[in-house]
């Protein structure tokens, strides 16, 4: 089974991570810029942060034998700290990189001005680099916040198909279906969506502008959920074909309008190599070299 995971969160995950995602079927993946758990004190921890996602984290994966993308956003939670509001001064910068195919994680968290002010300058962003958006919902009061994304997303002008709105589930499904958006579902332990909701879900509506991602970050979580979903999907009578489209050609489609993808194999995947004098070999090496 080949897999494109088009959202997970790898500055979080270890190197076992990446060689069980790769034993998996796991060939690319986006990793989009987002929260990580303690607040950030001033954009300068941003710039490290995105330097991060465009550079090391880049070089680890293939390190595995996986394409790593990202998308760089200023994310909806922090948007309310007025000590980060320079961030979106800082985006333009990391827009026009090699390897970022999406603006994103943008959206909302509580629904505040705030959030919806940087909303609407990622959107704006968005169209004047050609760049997808990888859009978040709330996860509380999630349906009121899902319509007023669409909403925004219409008023952007940004067509619909460069538009993926994550973190659905049953209640939302409808109204992103008819806006025209691609419909993404994060397969997460004890929250959000599980490999047999979504299944039915997929029943329902059928494999069309639908993706699954793993969203797998500092939390529990599980790198491997889109696996699980695509065995879910052939154990309830689903095609290869189906599991294929979901898992490969959807997110592909997608997160190809930027025309930034890379997709064809990783070459040799040296872990001897370096980054910066970095590898992902710690330590000193059984030959006697540095690691």
């Amino acid at each position: 089974m080949r897999i494109f995971d088009p959202h997970i969160h790898m500055t979080s995950r270890t190197t076992d991570d990446y060689e069980a995602m790769h034993a998996a079927g796991v060939r690319a993946l986006v990793e989009p810029a987002f929260w990580l758990g303690q607040p950030r004190t001033g954009v300068s921890s941003f710039r490290d942060y995105f330097d991060g996602l465009v550079g090391w984290e880049r070089f680890r994966a293939e390190r595995f034998g996986i394409r790593h993308h990202c998308a760089i956003a200023l994310n909806p939670k922090e948007a309310n700290d007025p000590r980060l509001h320079g961030v979106l001064d800082l985006l333009p910068r990391y827009l026009a990189k090699d390897g970022v195919v999406a603006v994103g994680e943008v959206g909302f968290d509580s629904r505040t001005s705030e959030e919806e002010k940087a909303f609407r300058h990622q959107l704006e962003l968005a169209a004047e680099f050609g760049l997808p958006v990888l859009v978040h919902t709330p996860h509380r009061d999630k349906v009121a916040g899902t319509r007023r994304t669409l909403q925004l997303v219409a008023e952007s002008g940004i067509p619909a198909e460069r538009v993926l709105v994550d973190h659905l589930n049953e209640a939302t499904v409808a109204m992103v279906h008819d806006s025209g958006c691609t419909l993404g579902f994060s397969i997460y332990p004890d929250t959000k969506m599980s490999p047999e909701r979504m299944v039915r879900v997929l029943s329902e509506w059928g494999p069309e502008r639908m993706v699954v991602n793993s969203a797998a970050d500092w939390g529990r979580s599980d790198p491997l959920a889109t696996l699980r979903t695509g065995e879910a999907m052939l154990a309830a009578g689903f095609t290869d074909r189906d599991v294929e489209r979901v898992l490969w050609d959807n997110p592909v489609e997608f997160y190809g309008r930027s025309g930034r993808l890379l997709l064809d194999d990783v070459p040799g995947a040296d872990r001897t190599a370096t980054y910066s004098g970095n590898s992902v070999l710690r330590g000193e090496r059984a030959d006697g070299g540095a690691a």
